[in-house]
């Protein structure tokens, strides 16, 4: 069985996250989505909050949710997945993704990262816009997150 880890902190998980999981999902038996606290970020929703606005979209795929702490590639190694799956948006993500690559490969080259580009209509999709955008108005994200996603952004967002 070929296993990958899809690792992230996922705050909010986006369509742009969704359409990286399917392709993903495709290639590999089964795929982890694996929810990181990453507390430096000063995440909106706690990973419990995070890994239930996952879990319905996981739902007919090969994949499932977990959470982990510490070094990813321990914890493929924990699950036995042979790749990390990565997200490239734009030629800005590659600087960032290219140090995390080559650190992961160093501290343990038996795991591999594949690099897996989301739709057009996604591109420019991050969950730091989603949550600038939907600070102000929660409504005009509604197209780029599941909609579960968008009802938490919302009531996150609620001004009394």
């Amino acid at each position: 069985m070929q296993r990958a880890l899809y690792p992230g902190t996922f705050d909010p998980f986006t369509n742009g996250h969704l359409d990286i999981l399917r392709r993903a999902c495709r290639i590999f038996d089964e795929v982890v989505v694996a929810v990181a606290p990453n507390t430096r970020k000063e995440p909106l929703f706690s990973v419990e909050e995070r890994i239930d606005l996952i879990l319905p979209h996981v739902e007919g795929l090969n994949a499932r949710v977990d959470t982990f702490g510490g070094l990813v590639v321990d914890f493929a190694e924990s699950l036995g997945a042979v790749a990390l799956i990565r997200g490239l948006r734009a030629a800005s993500d590659f600087e960032f993704e290219f140090q995390m690559t080559q650190m992961n490969r160093d501290l343990n080259d038996r795991v591999e990262t594949i690099f897996l580009m989301p739709g057009s209509k996604y591109f420019f999709t991050s969950s730091t816009l989603m949550k600038q955008v939907s600070y102000y108005d929660p409504d005009r994200v509604m197209k780029f997150v599941p909609p579960n996603v968008a009802e938490a952004l919302k009531k996150r967002f609620t001004r009394a």
